[in-house]
């Protein structure tokens, strides 16, 4: 069975530039992380988003081309395996309008139970919602 996927279109601002006249690497890393937790609020239920947080705990991202101000890119993002404990690991992809990949990256996110703050096994129930 395939991973359902997420995706949403980000056009690239003035304030998304470098002094080179692309995105800035850490506008990557924001953009990463507003895509996987808007994934999060699409998908959870209103419980689980009382019930859980999620922290990235590691970034791995490739660096495939440049992005420039006005041009628009289409994030995807999935879960490709189980987690493991409280950790898991999604993919995600930057396609540009020319339709080539601008970046791949994997990050490893692990769930906090948000009323004590600690680390939680990743829910059965929370998992299959990544996994379909």
């Amino acid at each position: 069975m395939t991973a359902p996927r997420f995706t949403r279109s980000i056009t690239a601002g003035p304030d998304d530039i470098d002094e080179l006249g692309h995105v800035n690497n850490a506008v990557w890393v924001r953009w990463i992380q507003d895509v996987a937790v808007e994934h999060w609020m699409a998908v959870a239920t209103p419980e689980q988003q009382a019930a859980y947080v999620w922290v990235i705990t590691r970034h791995e991202i490739d660096y495939r081309g440049n992005v420039a101000a006005g041009e628009t890119v289409t994030a995807e993002t999935w879960v490709g395996e189980a987690p493991r404990g409280a950790r898991f690991d999604r993919l995600m992809r930057f396609t540009g309008a020319d339709g080539r990949v601008k970046v791949d990256a994997r990050t490893t996110w692990a769930v906090l139970d948000r009323q004590s703050g600690r680390l939680v096994r990743v829910p059965a129930d929370v998992a299959e919602r990544f996994l379909g």
